[in-house]
C-alpha cells in the first residue's frame, strides 16, 4: 500500500523458502475475470464460511472518528483491516 517502489530483505524470503506472488486484473479480460470470480466462489469463499479463514482486523473505529480511521489507513502503519462501527 505504500507505492509500487520497496525494498525487501532477500535474505529472509530465500532462507525461509518463502515464494513472492503477484496478480493484476486490470488488463485480463472480462470471461478471465468471471473464471476467477468463479474459482474463489467455488474453492475459497467455502473455506470463509466454514470460519477457516479470518479476515485480520487491526482496529475498530466508531463512526464518529471515521477521520482518523482513514489517516491510519492512509500512514500504512497497520497490518489488516481497519472498520467503523455505527
Amino acid at each position: 500500500m505504500g507505492g509500487a517502489v520497496t525494498e525487501i530483505d532477500l535474505r529472509v524470503v530465500l532462507s525461509k523458502r518463502l515464494t513472492i506472488q503477484a496478480a493484476g486484473l486490470r488488463y485480463r479480460s472480462p470471461e478471465n475475470k468471471a473464471a476467477i470470480v468463479r474459482e474463489v466462489e467455488n474453492n475459497v469463499w467455502p473455506a470463509i464460511v466454514a470460519g477457516k479463514v479470518k479476515p485480520v482486523v487491526y482496529k475498530y473505529f466508531p463512526l464518529s472518528e471515521a477521520a482518523e480511521a482513514h489517516r491510519l489507513m492512509e500512514s500504512s502503519k497497520h497490518i489488516g483491516k481497519i472498520l467503523l462501527l455505527p
